[in-house]
């Protein structure tokens, strides 16, 4: 591929997540049961895969351990099941803008937990350090901004929706200042977000044992399938709800599972073993912003100025622990020239 091309990846890969927060908020509202959906979406996308798979990569895979197997056994259940498990939970309790917006708290997110295990280093007394600092507390008042302010609603663009209704009420509800469901998803969306950056974490170190990125995704999706059906099958017992018809709920489930589960996964392991995470992580105010315009459009959400507010906040977060970033892996010799010029 050229060097160009990670920069198209991501937008891709950024515009594939605007519409499954767009899709899965669709399909929640409509009555599904979250934890149906993740199944149906890892069981699609393992269906999608595995062709590819064994025809591509099948051959020239290299042996796969069994305490290889094991890890991604455990990425899988924290990174997909779990994460997305609770990630609709979180949606169901808040909205789609709220989803793409707490994507920007990740790398804030794997950097405190990187400080936790001390595999980073916090300067405070240096410029790159007091920016990650000031990044960490951007991402926590964008956060708090979130859950805890309303403001005035921004209504300019909620006057056709594409799904068919519009739950004017019910999103008023969420919003409203102090509402325990919208607080609770809040917390919840931050929690699948650390679980998915653990994930991201973790799956450099397996890349490099099992350079396969193609089977790679195909298992860790086939054993998120089978987890998450375990769970579905422990929490729903309805067989209504396991009933797929011709409507938004199969559409997200076929979008997720091959775009987004199938295909997005392919593709920022791809970027990740090109570019690194951090490549990654820079384009994620992207979805925000296609999710804003979205979601105000086609689902009749009711966009808060707390909502942009903590929005804001929360890339301000990202950058800044990304330009830290950035300065520490700097080489020594440029930061002493520049130390030397002022």
């Amino acid at each position: 591929m050229k060097v160009n091309n990670p920069y198209v990846v991501v937008i891709i890969i950024q515009a594939i997540y605007a519409a499954m927060f767009l899709l899965s908020k669709a399909a929640f509202d409509h009555g599904m049961n979250n934890f149906v959906f993740v199944f149906y979406r890892q069981a699609s996308a393992t269906i999608f895969l595995i062709p590819f798979a064994f025809f591509f990569e099948w051959k020239s895979a290299p042996p796969l351990p069994f305490t290889t197997f094991c890890k991604i056994f455990f990425i899988s259940f924290i990174g997909i099941t779990s994460s997305l498990d609770i990630y609709g939970i979180a949606l169901i309790n808040t909205s789609a803008t709220l989803a793409a917006a707490t994507t920007n708290c990740l790398p804030v997110i794997t950097f405190f937990l990187a400080l936790l295990l001390r595999i980073e280093v916090l300067r405070v007394k240096t410029t790159a350090g007091a920016a990650k600092l000031a990044g960490v507390v951007a991402c926590l008042g964008g956060a708090a901004t979130l859950a805890f302010y309303k403001g005035p609603h921004l209504e300019l663009l909620s006057h056709f929706h594409f799904f068919g209704y519009h739950k004017t009420q019910q999103i008023q509800g969420h919003v409203l200042s102090g509402s325990s469901s919208w607080i609770k998803g809040c917390f919840l969306m931050l929690l699948s977000n650390t679980f998915w950056g653990m994930w991201l974490v973790l799956q450099t170190f397996i890349i490099k044992g099992y350079p396969s990125k193609l089977l790679l995704t195909t298992l860790q999706c086939s054993l998120s399938s089978i987890q998450s059906l375990i769970i579905a099958l422990a929490v729903e017992r309805d067989v209504e709800q396991w009933k797929m018809g011709w409507n938004v709920r199969l559409v997200a489930v076929l979008y997720c599972g091959i775009m987004v589960t199938g295909v997005t996964y392919y593709l920022q392991t791809w970027v990740i073993e090109k570019r690194g995470p951090v490549f990654l992580a820079m384009s994620n105010p992207l979805a925000l912003i296609m999710t804003i315009c979205s979601s105000a459009i086609l689902l009749g959400e009711i966009i808060s100025l707390g909502s942009l507010l903590g929005s804001c906040a929360l890339v301000l977060g990202l950058y800044c622990v990304l330009w830290g970033k950035s300065r520490e892996e700097m080489p020594k010799v440029s930061l002493d020239l520049e130390q030397a010029s002022c």
